[in-house]
């Protein structure tokens, strides 16, 4: 009798702690979370030539929301710059469990190095000049599967060409494709850092729609195209630095290795870009570029960190001062196909402050030169520029 009332008093002391873990476990919180970022800039040009003013801007101001709940997680981020508004991220994804995850909607899918920090977050100011010449990291429409364990990282994606701010029958034809990187990681910890991938993406051509001359009714489409262009690294002045457009073209296959070492206070990382448009029983264009970093923490942090899903260096921590030194060519001339979209190098120096979690400065001097160009003519150009921004 006693050990029946020793029992049933137990049962009763644990059953409001047993009701509350159930009700926590059927129950997932809904969490939002408000995200957005300001990035003021200053630049000084020379010589002044071509077009270039120094001046100041703010090119970047975002606001946007991230949704939590269960295993579910959203995200809606709005940009405006230059009196324009703009959609930036938009997507939904499931997390299945710690190593993999699924997400739709319009966002940038894993492609190189690049991809693994957000356009604010380059550690040498500005996306390099091939990866946005080559519209690696820009945003598409589509589904990511992402799997993270271990020594591996290794995404897929399916992608639509049609912008976001564009009904489909604009396009005359849809453009599909498919995206992947894949990455062997052996070393990942604080301050030792080795890893090695390849990404790869297949893409058919965009086409037009054209309304018949004769008949108002009837929508041709156009051949296949492709265009590509990247400016001068700089968001002060927007002036054009090398522009493409590749007509009767079928798809396009870019293939990209990728390269990051890191030891203490110094990291090493790099990338090579090679793009083939197809061209039928035309001469194919043809498009390569690299670039390399060489990362240096002077003051603050002594070793970098690593960002297992994003498949990069993680972001120093407070207070640390960092120096980066860079190199990138671009080769967008296939003399044998006709089309010189032009060549250009670009060498720059870094400093980066990281004042806390929210905020931090940039100071960046830059040379670049370029010919052959379809939209400037053969120069060479100095950038100083400045940049304080807050992201929360």
């Amino acid at each position: 009798m006693k050990r029946k009332l020793i029992c049933g008093l137990m049962f009763a002391g644990l059953a409001p702690m047993l009701l509350s873990a159930n009700d926590s476990i059927a129950k997932p919180k809904f969490k939002i979370t408000p995200n957005g970022r300001i990035l003021a800039d200053g630049a000084l040009f020379f010589p002044h030539r071509n077009g270039f003013a120094d001046g100041v801007a703010v090119p970047d101001i975002r606001a946007g929301v991230s949704a939590t709940f269960g295993n579910w997680h959203a995200k809606v981020d709005i940009g405006y710059a230059f009196g324009k508004v703009g959609v930036k991220d938009v997507y939904m994804q499931y997390q299945f469990d710690d190593a993999n995850l699924l997400r739709g909607g319009y966002f940038v899918h894993q492609f190189g190095l690049q991809s693994s920090t957000s356009s604010s977050m380059k550690s040498t100011f500005e996306t390099p000049i091939t990866d946005s010449y080559m519209k690696c990291t820009d945003r598409n429409i589509g589904l990511m599967y992402q799997y993270d364990k271990g020594k591996f990282l290794a995404t897929a994606s399916a992608i639509v060409g049609t912008k976001i701010s564009e009904y489909a029958n604009q396009n005359g034809k849809v453009s599909v494709g498919a995206i992947t990187r894949l990455l062997w990681r052996p070393l990942r910890s604080q301050g030792m850092v080795a890893q090695v991938g390849l990404s790869g993406w297949y893409q058919t051509a965009f086409h037009q729609a054209i309304p018949d001359e004769n008949d108002g009714t009837k929508i041709n489409v156009s051949k296949g195209y492709f265009t590509y262009s990247a400016n001068y690294p700089t968001r002060v002045d927007q002036l054009p630095l090398l522009a493409t457009t590749v007509r009767n073209a079928n798809g396009v296959v870019k293939l990209s290795p990728e390269m990051l070492l890191s030891a203490g206070r110094f990291a090493l990382g790099g990338q090579y870009y090679y793009m083939n448009i197809n061209r039928g029983h035309k001469n194919a264009f043809i498009s390569n570029g690299a670039y390399g970093m060489l990362r240096g923490l002077i003051l603050g942090d002594k070793s970098y960190g690593y960002s297992s899903a994003a498949g990069g260096l993680a972001t120093p921590k407070p207070k640390t001062l960092e120096c980066v030194l860079s190199y990138n060519y671009t080769n967008a001339n296939t003399v044998r196909a006709g089309i010189e979209g032009g060549i250009t190098n670009d060498w720059s120096v870094t400093l980066n402050y990281y004042i806390n979690k929210y905020m931090l400065c940039r100071l960046r001097w830059s040379y670049t030169d370029v010919r052959n160009s379809s939209v400037v003519p053969d120069n060479s150009i100095n950038i100083l520029q400045a940049r304080i921004q807050v992201i929360f």
